[in-house]
């Protein structure tokens, strides 16, 4: 087996932060991920036996795929997004201060890290001469927002035909085998504007909204009061977004509602249409003045991976063998790129490292728990590959 040199796996770490690469979806002007995308790329071949390519995920912003391995063995793929949220509120961002064994900045948690853990990994493979298979490292983009980078990959998931593929979101060294997949959709209500002294003319259309919210409020309550799915817990809904009225002497002639609705493994997005639209269909019956529409938006399906699958059990034995524990198996909340490639028939799992401040104002990654991952995978990969 390969060894991991943490000094080395703490100044990858330490480069790939001090490389801004916010999503501009997120924050429009910024940078985006071409910078780092190619700063990998140019480090990545530098190392004989390592085949890198930069894959337009579109709009010019490119993935990073690098290979290594020519073993006649099976295939895993490694995934991870270079893509960060904003920075507006931290102090010294790119700055990758070290104190405490743990690095400090945008990105080092969430998920940068884990990249530093790929390209460590490619290295020593690469230097260490014959690998049993091939393993395939997905530097993607824009997570963050719309998932186009790992969206790219798996339009052209034939290339590679990967076995089976590890996600390294950070897990605190866990196992993911699930998580929650969304749904956003728009409700617009409609009335009639008037002058304000005109009530009978005027139809309050935020009004009405505000029959919708009930609804949604009970909605919630029902959902949550459901049979909890075993690693991710009940559905969940909520209003995030509202706006109406043209100024204040005016009945409203418009409402807008823009709602989030968290799914649970085993539903689609076919059912939360169902019942948002039953509550409108409801609404409308109960009161002829009653005007309001349903659009669907974004749907990200949830995720789930049986304890059983043979991905989950070499990397519960590479759990136990590299860091001398029981595997912990569980689900995550928030969506991950990993819905996408098991939808692509990758069969995929979930394992990161420790640290804190995903999105935060103080972010930092546990550079103990990076190198445990990073030996971790290395056993997946060997194992995996070599079966």
């Amino acid at each position: 087996m390969i060894q991991i040199d943490r000094r080395h796996l703490r100044e990858t770490l330490a480069d790939l932060v001090r490389i801004p690469s916010i999503n501009p979806d997120l924050v429009p002007g910024a940078g985006g991920e071409r910078e780092i995308a190619e700063a990998i790329a140019a480090r990545l071949r530098t190392t004989p036996g390592i085949t890198v390519e930069l894959q337009d995920a579109g709009g010019g912003r490119p993935n990073v795929i690098a290979i290594v391995g020519e073993g006649s063995g099976r295939r895993l793929m490694l995934n991870g997004h270079v893509d960060t949220v904003g920075v507006a509120g931290m102090a010294d961002p790119f700055s990758a201060r070290v104190e405490d064994d743990r690095l400090y900045g945008r990105g080092a948690f969430d998920m940068k890290g884990s990249l530093a853990s790929m390209i460590v990994l490619l290295e020593a493979i690469a230097r260490a001469g014959e690998f049993p298979g091939q393993l395939i490292a997905t530097f993607v983009v824009d997570e963050e927002y719309a998932s186009i980078g790992t969206q790219a990959i798996c339009r052209e998931i034939d290339r590679w035909r990967p076995d089976a593929a590890l996600v390294l979101e950070p897990t605190d060294l866990n196992i993911g085998v699930a998580h929650k997949g969304f749904v956003w959709a728009e409700i617009v209500t409609r009335g009639r504007a008037a002058h304000g002294s005109d009530f009978r003319a005027g139809v309050d259309a935020i009004a009405h909204m505000g029959r919708v919210l009930v609804e949604l409020e009970r909605l919630g309550a029902d959902l949550l009061a459901r049979t909890p799915h075993r690693y991710v817990g009940p559905p969940s809904i909520h209003a995030s977004l509202i706006s109406g009225g043209q100024e204040l002497s005016s009945y409203p002639e418009e409402c807008r509602l823009q709602i989030e609705r968290r799914t649970v493994p085993g539903e689609t997005a076919a059912q939360v249409e169902a019942e948002l639209q039953a509550i409108l269909d409801r609404l409308s019956a109960e009161d002829d003045q009653f005007n309001a529409t349903l659009t669907m938006g974004v749907v990200r399906e949830p995720f789930e991976i049986s304890e059983d699958a043979e991905i989950v059990r070499v990397l519960g034995r590479a759990v136990e063998r590299e860091l001398g524990q029981e595997p912990v198996v569980y689900g995550g909340f928030g969506w991950m790129d990993s819905a996408l490639l098991a939808a692509a028939g990758v069969p995929t799992a979930i394992f990161g490292p420790s640290g804190e401040g995903a999105h935060a104002l103080v972010e930092w990654s546990d550079l103990a728990s990076l190198e445990a991952v990073t030996r971790v995978i290395a056993r997946v990969a060997y194992d995996f590959c070599g079966m």
